[in-house]
């Protein structure tokens, strides 16, 4: 038999990578050849889809502190994932962050540094941010912007949401309040002005352009291309391809609802495994009840106990892989 993993990550218990090593060691109990591809949408995990960081410079932390972000850059392909630089883990959670002050300036470092070492082609994953800064941080450390002719920008994207709509939607996430949030709207629409004015782009009506608190939109006004993320992945790492030649597909995230088939990891493998003829399930942390799923779902939660599958995952997912073979 083999087998295809290709996981989202568990957020905050286990890496994409961990989860498909949990699945392959079942897997290879059985003899079966396993086959383990991370995969993202755009968000945590986006770098670790394309092999991992093989650099890393110290940029600016979302609170304005020196932080060693990773990334990677392949065969003149630059690979950046925002949250390194501008995540949220980073400001200390929603808890301790300053939604008004928090910057993407680091994500604009990293950006530059990749021109500057020669990347022909530049993918940013736009997710876990701290920020609603409309990307002005970026914008400001990726001066000139002239540099980046002749350079392919991706911003890949797990949201779709509007530039200004980024306010309401993301910013109470990340620790603003009803007032804070209020303020955030009425910047991103003088910010909104500001790029058209200046940069004869208009971000206000741009799908996903308020990605990453408007990240999205401040990269667009750079020549950057706006991409749902599960595709953009999914296409460089050619992963139709390694389902086709699977006899089974195995994905998964920490926690399955309704978003998660509308762009999302698992949603996106369901139909690429649907479109290839194999079969596919979704190992997950937890589903929530009464959601219906175009393929069979292990719940771990559900199989083991709440607190096991948060503290035992790894296992869990061993044991729950090894099931499913022996029902096969």
């Amino acid at each position: 038999m083999r087998v295809v993993v290709c996981s989202d990550k568990f957020r905050g218990t286990a890496s994409a990578r961990s989860v498909g090593d949990a699945v392959a060691v079942a897997v290879h109990a059985v003899g079966g050849e396993c086959v383990v591809q991370p995969m993202a949408d755009g968000g945590e995990g986006t770098l670790d889809a394309f092999g991992g960081a093989n650099r890393s410079s110290i940029v600016t932390g979302p609170l304005g502190e020196p932080v060693d972000a990773g990334w990677a850059l392949r065969d003149q392909v630059a690979v950046i994932e925002m949250a390194r630089a501008s995540g949220l883990v980073l400001a200390g959670g929603a808890e301790h962050n300053d939604p008004m002050e928090a910057t993407t300036a680091g994500t604009g470092e990293l950006i530059a540094a990749a021109a500057e070492a020669g990347a022909r082609r530049i993918i940013v994953g736009l997710g876990g941010s701290a920020t609603t800064d409309g990307g002005l941080g970026a914008l400001r450390a990726m001066a000139p912007l002239a540099r980046y002719r002749g350079v392919s920008i991706e911003a890949a994207c797990d949201v779709r949401t509007r530039f200004v709509d980024a306010a309401e939607v993301f910013a109470p996430q990340k620790g603003a309040s009803p007032a804070q949030v209020a303020m955030l709207r009425r910047r991103l629409e003088r910010l909104a002005q500001v790029y058209a004015e200046e940069h004869g782009v208009d971000v206000r009506e741009l799908e996903r352009g308020g990605a990453a608190g408007g990240l999205g939109g401040a990269l667009a006004v750079a020549g950057a291309s706006l991409t749902d993320g599960f595709t953009l992945i999914a296409e460089a790492v050619e992963l139709y391809d390694m389902i086709e030649s699977a006899d089974l597909v195995i994905t998964g995230e920490g926690r399955l609802d309704a978003p998660s088939f509308e762009g999302k990891v698992v949603g996106g493998v369901a139909d690429l495994a649907a479109a290839a003829g194999v079969a596919a399930v979704a190992i997950v942390g937890r589903a929530d009840q009464g959601l219906e799923s175009p393929i069979p779902v292990v719940d771990l939660s559900s199989r083991f106990g709440e607190q096991e599958a948060m503290t035992a995952a790894l296992e869990c997912i061993t044991r729950a892989t090894r099931d499913l073979l022996d029902s096969a």
